[in-house]
């Protein structure tokens, strides 16, 4: 009888073992992550028909900057102002900021292919008294990062606020090579993707690209993916047709209008700090549009093509052309 007993202590003991260890190692439920799309519970299907599933639809954010015929920024409209329409169907903004104070994070980004050798020092110049002019206003979380690029993307100074370092890398630089535009602008736009808040990019440049792997539609894509409104500067542009790269002006023409940004041709290098003081301007009177999509196509990594109007026909609407579904 004592035997039987202590067989029964034993084995409820051990069981009460068993049940602590599988509470304390058991797998966590998963814990969602900021930005990430979660999967709707449902009830359980009825027998025989296969399972359902719902998906939880992000907010999209559009940036969006508005100017009149003059090309004056507008920086005085409301909500009612604004009409959205994904894929032509209109949306209802849920989200609405007029010059919204959202941290920046800038990937200044300058050409070094060998062309540049002789003006370089220009655009350095230049660039320097940029950064601290983005630093000294606006959001103190505002960060930047400084890539240049020939033939090849490095990665000068990642994102800080130490001016400091910036100049230290600026007056390393020396050109030579060819130019990997669209290779620059894939590898920047991944940079970018995972940090909080405005997402935004200025390229220095003197033509388009030459050596890239990556092409046209690869930058583009990489740019809408991680949300980049894309500021191209195109230096010293030579005025006969013959000599200049129309077609890679264009390209970047075309990439600035369908990330929200837009081009610049200054004609001196003394017009190159009124374009900078331009694009701080802009980055300071943006509007945050956010909504989020309803009775349009679900599947992942879909483009939705948004239209960002507003109710006076004449002004004039800067805003990515569309988003891509995760």
């Amino acid at each position: 009888m004592r035997v039987e007993f202590r067989r029964f202590l034993i084995f409820g003991f051990a069981c009460f073992l068993a049940v602590c260890a599988w509470g304390q190692f058991r797998p966590a439920s998963p814990i969602p992550q900021s930005g990430q799309q979660q999967p709707e519970t449902k009830p359980p299907s009825a027998p025989g028909q296969p399972p359902t599933f719902s998906i939880k639809v992000n907010l999209v954010r559009l940036l969006v900057s508005i100017r009149d015929q003059a090309g004056v920024l507008v920086t005085n409209l409301g909500k009612e102002d604004f009409r959205i329409s994904d894929s032509d169907v209109p949306q209802e903004i849920a989200v609405f900021e007029r010059n919204t104070s959202l941290p920046l994070s800038v990937a200044v980004m300058i050409d070094t292919s060998g062309s540049t050798q002789k003006d370089l020092h220009y655009e350095i110049d230049s660039v320097m008294r940029f950064i601290p002019a983005l630093l000294g206003a606006g959001n103190p979380q505002d960060a930047f990062a400084l890539f240049s690029f020939n033939w090849r993307t490095n990665l000068e100074a990642d994102f800080s606020r130490s001016a400091k370092r910036a100049e230290h890398a600026l007056h390393a630089l020396h050109g030579e090579g060819g130019t990997s535009l669209y290779d620059a602008i894939y590898l920047a736009s991944d940079s970018l993707t995972e940090r909080e808040g405005r997402h935004v990019m200025v390229v220095v440049t003197d033509g388009g690209d030459t050596t890239s792997f990556k092409k046209y539609g690869d930058a583009l894509a990489a740019a809408q993916r991680s949300d980049v409104v894309l500021y191209p500067i195109v230096v010293v542009p030579i005025v006969a047709d013959a000599g200049r790269n129309i077609g890679g002006e264009h390209a970047l023409a075309t990439l600035a209008a369908s990330t929200g940004g837009r081009i610049f041709y200054p004609e001196t290098f003394g017009q190159l700090d009124k374009v900078f003081a331009e694009i701080l301007q802009e980055l300071r009177t943006q509007y945050m549009i956010g909504f989020y999509p309803r009775d349009v196509k679900e599947q992942p990594r879909l483009f939705h093509t948004v239209s960002v109007q507003t109710r006076n026909p004449s002004l004039r609407v800067s805003a990515r052309s569309g988003y891509y579904e995760p």
